[in-house]
């Protein structure tokens, strides 16, 4: 049983500029239980509603981890954001099949993904507010003439397999808020390819509320100068900016070095600045942002653990393993309680 927390809530500290958000699962909705129902308000799925979680087969849908959370987030009147409908990856074979094994037509697939648009938006729409529509459809290749990245989804359906999907999404919850996601959002050719491929959605009238900037970051990747840029260059687009998946890597993308069992003291020093300019940097546009969620809550858990490199722990977040709060906490939390004493 955890102690009684002593530092201010996050949540609290941002309530007057965005949702305070962690990816959970069914594990740590329980292990990381206390933390969570004291510093954040809002909830994502990590993996539990993504298509091969919910529906592994044409005739079978698996809930039972997803309502899990859905629960939860009912129970400590969370938000809770939906992750995601359409993406390349975890997404099952039959999907594209068609009944001797062949490619699947273009009419099929989307009417396979219609349906199951209405059933798992339709399951939630009570709990959930919003859903990444569409997930990571940008290409990464600096080739000019490589703007969507090959997928099963392009080559079966064509381009506008994406505005379909934002279509069904908002014929199945019209109240919900709908965001494209993309990671890599804040070099600048992707941020340009992002931008637009959602002016493009939006000049052809699809139904899109948000922009999600996924934020996996580290030390010193990307450059706050190009983090701003691309906040303001999708602000332009009049829509909702939140990041989606935030976490700040300890260790630079191309760094292969496993001799760390703890951070080192200026990592986390590094990282506690790090935490405080991106926060920083966000607090300034709050008015663009409505919802920063970390791709996890705490040091004990993190899909970074083993990726990209084998066997190597990461220490990513600002609550330890023990959901201590770590020097980065304290540096985000000064950053709203100085705006108000340079208010006063």
């Amino acid at each position: 049983m955890e102690s009684r927390r002593e530092e201010e809530s996050l949540k609290a500290l941002y309530k007057d500029a965005f949702h305070i958000g962690a990816a959970v699962n069914p594990l740590t909705i329980d292990s990381q239980r206390s933390l969570l129902a004291y510093h954040f308000n809002s909830l994502t799925a990590e993996n539990e509603m993504k298509f091969s979680s919910l529906h592994p087969e044409e005739n079978l849908y698996t809930f039972e981890n997803a309502d899990v959370i859905a629960a939860f987030a009912r129970e400590q009147g969370m938000a809770l954001r939906g992750h995601t409908l359409v993406w390349h990856n975890q997404t099952p074979d039959w999907l594209f099949e068609n009944e001797t094994g062949g490619k699947a037509e273009r009419d099929l697939l989307l009417e396979r993904l219609r349906s199951h648009i209405q059933t798992v938006v339709g399951r939630y729409k009570d709990v959930i507010y919003c859903w990444d529509v569409v997930n990571e459809v940008i290409s990464d290749e600096n080739d000019e003439s490589a703007f969507l990245r090959p997928s099963k989804w392009l080559d079966i359906a064509g381009e506008d397999f994406i505005a379909k999907a934002f279509e069904f999404a908002h014929e199945a919850d019209p109240q919900a808020l709908l965001f494209y996601n993309d990671y890599n959002e804040s070099n600048p050719h992707k941020r340009e390819r992002i931008y637009r491929l959602v002016r493009s959605l939006l000049d052809q009238g699809v139904p899109i509320h948000g922009v999600g900037l996924q934020a996996h970051w580290n030390l010193y990747d990307p450059t706050l100068d190009d983090m701003r840029a691309a906040i303001e260059r999708y602000a332009q687009l009049g829509l909702q900016l939140q990041l989606t998946e935030l976490d700040v890597s300890v260790f630079r993308f191309d760094d292969r070095r496993t001799d760390l069992t703890r951070p080192e003291k200026g990592m986390l020093e590094l990282q506690a600045e790090r935490y405080e300019s991106i926060f920083r940097l966000l607090y300034e546009y709050r008015e663009h942002i409505s919802a920063v969620t970390f791709w996890g809550a705490a040091d004990d858990y993190t899909w970074l653990d083993h990726f990209p490199v084998r066997g190597r722990k990461n220490w990513p977040f600002l609550f330890d393993e023990s959901h201590a709060p770590k020097p980065a906490y304290e540096r985000v939390a000064q950053i709203p309680k100085r705006a108000a004493m340079e208010k006063k």
